[in-house]
Formats: structure tokens, C-alpha cells, sequence
């Protein structure tokens, strides 16, 4: 039995040439962070980046790659795992508890199967050992940037009963819609981004008071979000740890 289709002879070349061309201009603009230590590498690394057109900021401790990653927020972080001051996985984790969807591409000469299994459990999603071939970087960065741009932003967030509609700007505690300020919301989603894990006092200033508050500033909106949280029955808890900051938790 034969089959036909009205579909053109070549449509698999244009799908093959579509897809080729987004990869190959997924570097075009974007921000990349290189965490590297080794002045001839980085320079090396910068360097193919830019004829990529990309745009590029060099980190050469751990320190100063996650001050960067914070105030400069860029869409891929080309990560060294021996830094001086913190190293590279400490970087990696800190990124990851900020809920930042930054793609990281660690570059290290670590190669053994239990490194690459660290970085990928603490959520790196491509890993490169050294020496390298920079074009492979290159290659490597573009398919990561390229699926990343592919896939829908995921715009809800989910916390027991708790709903964050980051495309409405709205919250909701099972379905009914939460009355917030926008520091509260901000709050609200940081919380629920990190349900159940530790927010520090210096997160909630510089993620959800846009970091133009001090530490004293946080009480008054913790106060006032957990008061709306508890009439609404979201089935939450905002818990003090002290000294520490604060914890999102369910309520039985």
C-alpha cells in the first residue's frame, strides 16, 4: 500500500534549515557570565563568545560571579569549579536557591564521573572538561540557549494551595485570588520558589524589596503578608528562623 502526502518534497529541509538557523543565532545579544580564573582561558572563551555577538563579563573568583550573576543577570554562566574565595559548585548552588533560570555550563578540569554527577544534581545543565575545544563550547552553548528558547516560559508557581500567576501579576489560595501589595507579591513568589527551604533576610531585600530597603524594612512586610496568608486559609506558614531569615511551610 503507498502513501501520499501533499506535503512539499523539501519540507524536511526546511524544517532542518529552520532549525539550524535558530540555533545558530542563539547567541546573538544574549549575556554571557564566564566564572573563570585562568586569564588566557577566559580571554579565550570571551573572545568566541563575541564573534557569536554576545555580550561578555568576566568573574574571576566565586565571590564576584555570584555578585555578578545577582546584579548583572545573565543567560548563561560558563562556570570554572576551582575559584578562589567560593568555589564553582557553591556558586552553582547559590544561583539555583534564587529560583534564577540562568543556564550554567560548568568548564572544568574535573572530569571524573562523581564531579559531573555533583554539577548536574545541583543543577547544571551541560558540563565541559578541560582542556577544551572552544568551538565545541560554543556548539554546547548554543544548543543549551537554542532549547531554552524553545520551550514555554513556565508562568505558574505551586506551593500546596497556594497559586503565583507571574503573567497576572495575581496570587491564589485554593482559587480564591489574594489581595496584595506588590511587595507582598514579590515576597509571595520568592516563598513559594523556595517552599520550604530558608529565605534569608539579604534574598527577601534583594529580590523582593528590589534591594532598596535594609534588613529592619522586611518585619513590617513578613507581618502583614503572614497576616493575609492565615485569613485566607492558604494552608501555609511563614516560620522565623531566628537570626536566619524566614521558611515558607505547609500547615496540616
Amino acid at each position: 500500500m503507498m502513501f501520499r502526502s501533499n506535503r512539499r518534497a523539501n519540507d524536511g529541509g526546511d524544517v532542518i534549515e529552520e532549525a539550524s538557523r535558530t540555533i545558530d543565532n542563539a547567541l546573538r545579544g544574549v549575556k554571557v557570565l564566564i566564572a573563570e580564573d585562568e586569564p588566557e582561558i577566559a580571554e579565550i572563551v570571551e573572545a568566541f563568545f563575541k564573534k557569536e555577538e554576545a555580550q561578555c563579563l568576566i568573574a574571576t573568583s566565586g565571590t564576584d560571579a555570584i555578585d555578578a550573576a545577582r546584579w548583572w543577570c545573565p543567560d548563561l554562566l560558563v562556570l570554572d569549579i576551582r575559584l578562589p574565595g567560593r568555589d564553582g559548585l557553591s556558586v552553582l548552588a547559590e544561583l539555583r536557591s534564587t529560583g534564577k533560570a540562568t543556564g550554567v555550563l560548568i568548564v572544568s578540569a574535573l572530569g571524573d564521573d562523581i564531579d559531573k554527577l555533583t554539577g548536574f544534581r545541583l543543577g547544571c545543565d551541560d558540563y565541559l572538561v578541560k582542556p577544551f575545544n572552544p568551538l565545541e563550547l560554543i556548539a554546547r552553548a548554543k544548543v543549551l540557549l537554542g532549547r531554552a528558547a524553545r520551550q514555554p516560559e513556565h508562568r505558574t508557581l505551586g506551593f500546596g494551595k497556594l497559586r503565583v500567576d507571574l503573567e497576572a501579576f495575581r496570587a491564589f489560595a485554593d482559587g480564591v485570588p489574594l489581595t496584595l501589595t506588590p511587595v507582598e507579591f514579590r515576597l509571595l513568589r520568592l516563598f513559594v520558589e523556595r517552599g520550604g527551604r530558608l529565605v534569608s533576610r539579604a534574598q527577601i531585600v534583594d529580590h523582593a524589596l528590589a534591594g532598596d530597603a535594609y534588613d529592619r524594612s522586611v518585619d513590617p512586610h513578613i507581618s502583614r503578608l503572614r497576616q493575609k496568608l492565615e485569613s485566607a486559609g492558604a494552608g501555609v506558614r511563614l516560620t522565623s528562623i531566628r537570626g536566619e531569615g524566614y521558611r515558607l511551610d505547609l500547615v496540616a
